[in-house]
């Protein structure tokens, strides 16, 4: 959790010092984008690789040597003189930081039981949006008393605590963990070959499109169209990502307790869809009943992300693992690249009521894969 949370706040952090960013290096709305996309598009091309590398040397080295490297492209992003060269930097950190991504859904899902994975894998998850909202409540305040450069050396600190608690932190799984997966998993194909992945890894990442418009859209929302201030639009969203947090612990016991991991996604998808489509409806409403209806969308929209990686690495055997999440990885920072440019070009183009309402057809998408994929599979499979 400490190493996932570490490039959480990398991630999700930045977004809070974006006035800042924009202010000291006069940059268009356009470049203060791109700036922030950066880690994501170097996550983008390394975090597939990762996840393989974790599944020949082990999730120790990997996530402590990437995050030690993310810490040292941050320290010196600090001290970059250009957007050109903090862009870079940022992306540099990216192309290592996410090591954490795979390798630490790697260890955990070799560490915990089947009926205990669930739980286990929504407690590392839930790290994902409270390192987020930890960067966005301190980076303000390291950039107040000392600039971008006291900002990004914190988030290098963060990044280093993080490759630290890898490197103490992580031994070699029980041989009943590892045992369990190799009996819960079907003699499958390669990761990279497997409809079974593929369609998870999809389903998904359809739900993650919701999520993530979301997640960047409520604040302005709330400040642009219902006249929030800035603190108050800032609440809420933390609100939603302290929602999101137990959501994802409370999904995946349910996970567990249900003995499947694709009804519970199935279910979630088809939730966030109503959800967000009634919340569209309510936001001709008073100010508090359209931010509730979008809270709630916003909520359901993150609680499925564990149970998603539990489903993708009991499709595959112990040695695939890696890989597997590496795949899936890949697939959802693709839809986290994509969400927010496009929300962002249909709430221009059209307006806020159409772009939050063809946003809630994207999990759609996603329970009609995963709907198709459970009816395929075996009464009794561990999906």
């Amino acid at each position: 959790m400490v190493a996932q949370g570490s490039f959480a706040a990398l991630l999700l952090g930045l977004a809070a010092i974006a006035e800042q960013i924009r202010d000291e290096l006069d940059l268009s709305l356009a470049a203060v984008g791109a700036i922030l996309a950066a880690p994501t598009f170097g996550s983008i091309a390394t975090v597939l690789a990762w996840g393989a590398l974790a599944d020949r040397i082990g999730e120790r080295a990997v996530i402590s040597t990437g995050l030690g490297v993310a810490a040292a492209a941050m320290v010196a992003t600090a001290f970059a003189g250009s957007a050109l060269a903090l862009g870079a930097g940022l992306a540099v950190a990216g192309i290592f930081g996410v090591s954490a991504n795979a390798a630490s859904g790697r260890a955990v899902v070799s560490w915990f039981r089947r009926d205990e994975r669930g739980l286990a894998l929504g407690l590392r998850h839930m790290s994902t949006p409270l390192g987020g909202a930890a960067a966005a409540a301190l980076l303000p305040v390291a950039a107040g008393a000392g600039g971008l450069e006291a900002a990004f050396l914190a988030l290098a600190a963060a990044l280093a605590a993080g490759s630290l608690a890898a490197f103490l932190g992580f031994r070699r799984p029980p041989p009943a963990a590892a045992e369990d997966i190799a009996v819960a998993a079907m003699p499958r194909p390669g990761a990279l070959r497997d409809r079974g992945i593929w369609t998870v890894s999809l389903g998904s990442a359809s739900v993650v499109l919701a999520q993530i418009s979301l997640l960047s859209f409520i604040a302005l929302y709330l400040h642009e169209e219902r006249g929030w201030s800035v603190t108050a639009a800032a609440l809420a969203l933390a609100a939603v990502q302290l929602g999101g947090a137990v959501a994802r612990v409370a999904a995946g016991v349910w996970s567990d307790r249900s003995g499947s991991r694709l009804r519970p996604l199935r279910l979630i998808a088809l939730w966030t869809a109503v959800a967000l489509a009634v919340a569209t409806l309510l936001l001709g409403g008073p100010d508090a009943v359209a931010a509730a209806g979008l809270a709630v969308a916003a909520v359901l929209s993150m609680a499925g992300n564990g149970v998603s990686f539990a489903a993708v690495a009991e499709m595959t055997g112990p040695t695939r693992v890696g890989t597997a999440l590496g795949l899936q990885n890949t697939v959802l920072a693709v839809a986290v690249a994509v969400a927010s440019p496009l929300f962002g070009a249909l709430a221009g183009l059209l307006s806020w009521t159409t772009a939050f309402a063809i946003t809630s057809v994207y999990p759609l998408v996603g329970w009609w894969l995963l709907r198709r994929l459970e009816a395929r599979r075996r009464p009794g499979a561990t999906a």
